[in-house]
């Protein structure tokens, strides 16, 4: 049987940028190129290396900085590094949403632990951009009509990987939220699902008070049975 790392990289091996896109947005696949599947594949060989189903964690999508470059959700070159234990040649850039996530990881326990039983991943696993500047799936109505069978499409493959269909957890209270929730009330994809915001919010706008949202992140991602 394909273990759930193997099938993750026949997921992003498969990935096809979406078609007729609007004409000022740009498609990111990291996964196109040999080198951040090498990166990839040392990842998942490291961290997934079996048939247990996970938790699935949804985010956004990609962006420029993190999984948009080495093709790990929520995982910048410096996390990929320094917490991962994966040298890289990339740009050793801090991206804030994986800089908080790998504090949270820090705080869970370490990558070993926290991936035995998540996942981390996105609602639109591409990323893309306008005028250079990471741009969010749901923040163009025409963009989001455009995606919707595509993101439908990757979610179901998504969950043939490995996921607990019981539960589900998605970064973004706000349209992601909103997104997340008419997609699982139609397609039925999770029994239940928590909300947390994400991690680029905090970042930005309460970094002050990032110890009390590791602990909000710590009760609900602990709430779960595993």
């Amino acid at each position: 049987m394909p273990t759930f790392a193997k099938k993750t990289l026949n997921f992003y091996k498969s990935l096809q940028t979406p078609a007729k896109l609007p004409s000022n947005i740009e498609t990111m696949n990291p996964y196109v190129e040999a080198l951040v599947m090498r990166y990839v594949k040392e990842f998942f060989d490291k961290f997934f290396n079996d048939n247990k189903k996970r938790v699935f964690v949804f985010g956004i999508n990609p962006g420029r900085f993190g999984a948009g470059l080495t093709g790990v959700t929520f995982t910048d070159p410096v996390a990929l590094e320094n917490f991962c234990k994966i040298k890289n040649d990339m740009d050793k850039r801090r991206e804030v949403s994986s800089d908080f996530i790998y504090r949270f990881i820090e705080h869970w326990g370490g990558p070993k632990k926290f991936y035995r039983h998540f996942f981390l991943t996105a609602v639109s696993p591409l990323g893309f951009t306008r005028n250079r500047i990471n741009y969010n799936y749901y923040d163009d109505k025409e963009l989001f009509k455009t995606l919707r069978p595509f993101i439908v499409q990757t979610l179901h493959d998504q969950l043939a990987i490995g996921a607990r269909r019981d539960v589900a957890i998605v970064l973004g209270t706000g349209k992601n939220q909103e997104a997340f929730n008419a997609l699982n009330e139609e397609y039925r994809f999770f029994k239940k699902v928590f909300f947390l915001e994400h991690p680029r919010f905090i970042m930005q706008y309460r970094r002050k008070r990032i110890a009390e949202y590791l602990d909000k992140y710590r009760r609900v991602f602990s709430s779960i049975s595993l």
